[in-house]
């Protein structure tokens, strides 16, 4: 399997977190916990919650329409890719070091669900470092 490809999936990955972005204020129920809070934090936390999902989108969309130049090992393609890398490499640590979800993994679905976005950010980590490694040549500098 080629780079351009693994980075092809990765960005069908990356639509395919959207439902859990989409899922997460439900499971939370960030209605309810939201609401004590003064509004202006409240609307911080559903702004910056829309930036992330754009942010997603934004990096799916590169995925699988620039999967090739990605994987070229061009300058740009490995900061690009260095950046993704390093963004869900915070996101990894973040979820493995600090949160604590165990209370909130009632169900089969919800505990398959964030073991499965633990490998997919892992996935992520692994084949966007990979590709800012690489250089033009398609080798490790």
């Amino acid at each position: 399997m080629t780079l351009d490809t693994l980075i092809f999936i990765a960005g069908v990955l990356h639509l395919g977190l959207l439902i859990a972005s989409f899922l997460t204020p439900q499971v939370l129920d960030w209605r309810r916990e939201l609401r004590s809070l003064h509004p202006m934090t409240r609307h911080l936390i559903w702004v910056h919650g829309t930036f992330i999902v754009l942010t997603i989108i934004g990096f799916g969309i590169l995925s699988l329409t620039c999967a090739a130049s990605l994987a070229s090992g061009d300058r740009l393609a490995r900061v690009l890719c260095g950046f993704i890398a390093i963004f869900w490499l915070a996101r990894l640590a973040i979820q493995l070091a600090l949160f604590d979800a165990r209370p909130l993994l009632t169900t089969l679905f919800l505990k398959l669900g964030y073991h499965g976005l633990t490998a997919v950010f892992t996935y992520f980590v692994i084949v966007y470092g990979w590709a800012a490694m690489l250089s033009a040549n398609g080798r490790l500098p």
